[in-house]
């Protein structure tokens, strides 16, 4: 049996994650309207030009640019209206020379035009219209193709669809595209100290913040839940909802009952459902108490307890997991480096992150206890600083890497 090691260092836990998390290999059909913060699992090509046809770019009128030439105030060129082209008709007659149409913008341009002249520069004539500027050839007037050609690779695989790609695949008249399987987190917190918000706090009570932070984190990072909850301080009962939510799951993540106290029960749980245990415990502050092990094929990441170290542990470690398993680089958290604006006065042997605001590379601290406990210093950050271990107090112009949130 291969022999688990613990208190692993920070690069140890994340590469032995990583070396065990495989991306999903599932791709699905999706609707169009259902595939925001999907990734595509194949190329896309235009299967058209686009535009399909010529196109004014102005309301206006469509002619011979040639019969503009010397036109002014003064001395307008006369042209015969002899029809109107609105966005989405198609002109069936014949334009012949030194005849014009009106045509509105995004309207099919009219063979034998090579001009839109804007209405601004003539007198919106519907008979007979008068043209007080001269054009050159092509002015306002889009090609057919201009956005994009047939067989164009329009998005690569592995695009992760935002608003404007949703916009590009509607242009491209997809109405499902191939997206990889996304993957299905669930979250549970732990503790009989826990209360919802909007309920009285009791002695001894506090409100599950953990449980709001993480789920909010998980949404703006895209990644949807499956299922969440509250697992209660018994380790029976909280085995068995965890199993049952492995069943449908891919990763499981929860927080707090993995420290050495009489009520942290997530050790036992790893027992009673047989799991694989990776590691427990790595070389960090805040969030030390880190467990990971599995059940069957679903990874289990139990987190500190500790608000802050909850969510650092989390920026650090799991989101490269949740990277790789989605298959979305932008997941990984990105390092800068900055020039500290304000002294921390704690060292230690142990590699520390401390929350913090970067802006146009100066990183300044927040007001307020940096305890891994506490919160209302956390509000605000944009970036946790990157105190290695050994270090001793940092002052005001050290230069200090960052990770960014």
């Amino acid at each position: 049996m291969e022999r688990v090691k613990d208190n692993l260092s920070l690069e140890e836990a994340v590469e032995r994650l990583l070396s065990v998390i495989h991306p999903l290999e599932d791709i699905w059909e999706c609707p169009l309207d259902q595939a925001l913060g999907g990734v595509l699992a194949r190329d896309i090509y235009a299967g058209f030009d686009q535009p399909p046809f010529p196109r004014s770019a102005v309301d206006g009128y469509a002619l011979c640019a040639s019969y503009t030439d010397g036109a002014s105030r003064e001395d307008p060129r006369c042209l015969p209206v002899v029809g109107q082209i609105n966005a989405g008709d198609a002109f069936l007659g014949t334009l012949l020379p030194g005849q014009a149409v009106r045509i509105m913008t995004g309207a099919p341009v009219p063979a034998g035009c090579n001009v839109c002249v804007r209405q601004e520069d003539t007198d919106y004539g519907e008979n007979i219209v008068r043209i007080f500027v001269p054009y050159k050839p092509w002015t306002n007037y889009c090609y057919a193709g201009e956005d994009f050609k047939a067989g164009e690779k329009i998005l690569t695989a592995g695009t992760h669809l935002g608003f404007a790609e949703i916009a590009l695949l509607a242009a491209l008249g997809k109405s499902q595209v191939p997206l990889w399987e996304t993957p299905q987190v669930s979250f549970f917190t732990t503790g009989d100290e826990l209360v919802l918000p909007g309920q009285p706090l009791a002695p001894g009570k506090i409100y599950d913040a953990n449980f709001f932070g993480l789920t909010a984190r998980l949404k703006e990072l895209g990644l949807p839940l499956k299922e969440t909850g509250h697992l209660p301080d018994d380790p029976v009962l909280a085995a068995q909802r965890i199993k049952e939510a492995a069943g449908r799951s891919h990763m499981i993540l929860t927080t707090g009952g993995v420290s050495v106290g009489k009520k942290d029960i997530l050790h036992d749980v790893l027992s009673i459902v047989h799991g694989k245990k990776l590691f427990w415990g790595i070389q960090m502050k805040p969030g030390m108490p880190v467990l990971a092990f599995f059940i069957n094929d679903t990874l289990v990441v139990s987190l500190s307890g500790n608000p802050f170290g909850a969510m650092a542990a989390f920026e650090i470690v799991v989101r490269p997991v949740l990277s790789k398993l989605s298959r979305r680089p932008e997941i990984t958290p990105k390092t800068v480096w900055g020039i500290l604006q304000d002294p921390f006065p704690k060292g230690g042997q142990v590699r520390r992150f401390v929350r913090a605001v970067y802006k146009n590379g100066n990183i300044t601290l927040p007001a307020g206890s940096h305890d891994s406990g506490n919160l209302a210093s956390m509000a605000g950050c944009n970036c946790l600083i990157h105190v290695p271990a050994g270090t001793g107090p940092l002052s005001p112009g050290t230069k200090v890497q960052a990770v960014l949130l």
